[in-house]
């Protein structure tokens, strides 16, 4: 067997084992799966890749990511499992040729139309680790002639060793992320421990029972949002939590916030305002996720703000982008923590005084920011106050 061409047995196997080693470099999931589909069109001559991600407990496929198509909102797309070619690799954990997609009753057509593409032949395997299938892996349109049995072969070699880089990818996530949640539960369950001991003693006052009460109330509460925000940042982290996106009106989406952050800012003695410009266009995206993290910046703004304190929302619109911000007049943060500030759990030390908090609303609304292609920055000047900007695309 002779080395003859850029597709030969040969060179595509020592892709293989190139892809191989690349894929073990990394645990970040996100980047993961971009440099399995880019691998993929390389391997199969193919036009683009795609992978779709089965979850099993809900029984649902969704779109993750393509090769050359680079929009955050698709991933999240729903497939139907039973009636569409990835639901059919998946379920029958077995690869599959097409050469004219559009003839097969299985085709669902609304991935190609959401990245723009017309699929005429498809290449899928089943993305399978553990035994269990948690995926399919699809070359889309061979750029020359038909895909063959060596192109199934080299994919399927491809999507096997995948499989185990997203399982691995996954595990790693988790168990960073409940490493760091157990380590956070212990402040306070120490204070509910100290609390509920301290109400067995027969001698304590109404006062001081009073106290403890209000206390246990508090640490409850925290303990609750703090597995609400850990839930949301494993589901954003592993691409489970998938944006259901429609176009909205981004000025009511701004004002809605407005109004429901205006009486907390108002009984914390602070001044509110929003600016937002007139030509703010639609955007398209998941408005309660946006929402959500918008509500985040809000509400960090307020908690940390003085009495007489300054909270304004801004908005305008810029050629291709519109650009948000969150400023207040507050205690600020010292610069050798800006860094650090979407870091999950991370809370500025000293801010404790001030309000309780998860540490986890800035990662989740940096996740959800990126997540529709934008970026969030941070300035903030100690005793000053800081500033949150927003940059989100607009789709023309």
């Amino acid at each position: 067997m002779t080395d003859k061409g850029k597709n030969s047995p040969i060179s595509r196997y020592k892709k293989i084992i190139s892809i191989s080693n690349d894929l073990a470099s990394t645990l970040d999931l996100d980047i993961l799966l971009k440099r399995i589909v880019k691998a993929a069109a390389e391997l199969t001559e193919a036009e683009a890749a795609s992978i779709l991600l089965y979850d099993e407990r809900l029984e649902r496929l969704y779109f993750q990511v393509a090769s050359q198509y680079d929009d955050p909102l698709l991933r999240g797309l729903e497939v139907p499992v039973k009636d569409s070619i990835a639901g059919w690799i998946v379920k029958n954990r077995q690869p599959i040729i097409i050469h004219d997609a559009k003839q097969d009753e299985r085709h669902y057509e609304q991935v190609g139309q959401s990245l723009g593409i017309s699929i005429e032949s498809l290449l899928g395997v089943p993305l399978i680790a553990k035994d269990k299938a948690s995926g399919a892996l699809e070359a889309i349109n061979k750029r020359e002639g038909l895909f063959s049995s060596t192109d199934q072969e080299a994919l399927m070699t491809l999507g096997a060793q995948a499989a185990v880089a997203i399982e691995n990818s996954r595990l790693f996530q988790q168990f960073d992320l409940i490493s760091e949640f157990v380590h956070e539960l212990r402040t306070p369950l120490a204070s509910l421990r100290t609390a509920t001991h301290l109400l067995t003693h027969p001698e304590i006052t109404n006062e001081k029972r009073e106290q403890l009460a209000s206390n246990i109330q508090r640490e409850t509460i925290r303990l609750a949002e703090m597995s609400t925000d850990f839930l949301s940042v494993a589901r954003l982290e592993s691409g489970r939590s998938q944006f259901q996106v429609d176009d909205f009106d981004l000025s009511d989406l701004l004002n809605e916030c407005f109004q429901l952050i205006i009486d907390q800012a108002e009984e914390s003695g602070l001044f509110c305002n929003i600016e937002i410009t007139d030509d703010l266009p639609n955007l398209k995206g998941d408005r309660d996720k946006l929402k959500q993290a918008l509500l985040n910046l809000l509400s960090n703004a307020i908690k940390y703000s003085h009495e007489g304190g300054k909270v304004l929302l801004k908005a305008e619109a810029l050629p291709r982008q519109i650009l948000i911000s969150v400023s207040d007049t507050g205690i600020g943060i010292p610069q050798k923590y800006v860094h650090r500030l979407f870091s999950k759990f991370f809370r500025v030390p000293g801010s404790e005084r001030l309000a309780q908090g998860t540490g986890l609303g800035l990662s989740i609304a940096k996740r959800i920011i990126e997540g529709h292609g934008g970026d969030i920055e941070v300035e903030s000047e100690v005793d000053v106050g800081t500033t949150f900007t927003i940059r989100l695309p607009v789709t023309p």
